[in-house]
Formats: C-alpha cells, sequence, structure tokens
C-alpha cells in the first residue's frame, strides 16, 4: 500500500495504515524539502534565508529549517503583503 505525504497532510489515512507505512515526519527539513513545499528551487530558498530572513540552521555544516519556522515565515510574510 502506497501511502501519499499529502493524504497524511489531509487526514485520509487510517491509525491502522499508518502503522504499516510507519511514516515519520523528519524534525528539520533539507533545503530540497522546503524547495518542494514552496514550489522553488533550491537556490531562492537560499535566497529566503540569506536577504528574506528564513530562519535556518546548521547541523553538521547543512543548512536545515524547522518547519514551524517555515510556516511562521510565511505566515508573516503572508501579513506584510496584505
Amino acid at each position: 500500500m502506497l501511502i501519499t505525504l499529502s493524504e497524511v497532510w489531509e487526514g485520509n489515512v487510517f491509525m491502522s495504515d499508518r502503522k504499516r507505512a510507519a511514516i515519520v515526519q523528519p524534525l528539520l527539513l533539507s533545503i530540497a524539502d522546503v524547495a518542494v513545499q514552496l514550489g522553488v528551487c533550491r537556490q531562492t530558498v537560499y535566497t529566503y534565508i540569506y536577504h528574506e530572513g528564513l530562519p535556518s540552521i546548521k547541523v553538521k555544516g547543512i543548512r536545515r529549517v524547522h518547519p514551524d519556522s517555515l510556516v511562521d515565515w510565511l505566515k508573516k510574510r503572508e501579513q506584510q503583503i496584505a
């Protein structure tokens, strides 16, 4: 059984399916993960980090973004535009 991430987010997966699939959300997102979620390229994510205030941390030299920080940053940007 293949379960898509969107099904999990939308709550369309039953508990028994979750146990079989063993889907674990990462604590921190990679730059590529953020790019996919935002529908932009990796370089654009780096631009957001270095020039537009997207919070990130380095873990063993690799830049990561906390999912909550991404959501908060997006909400702030929405408020600034509105």
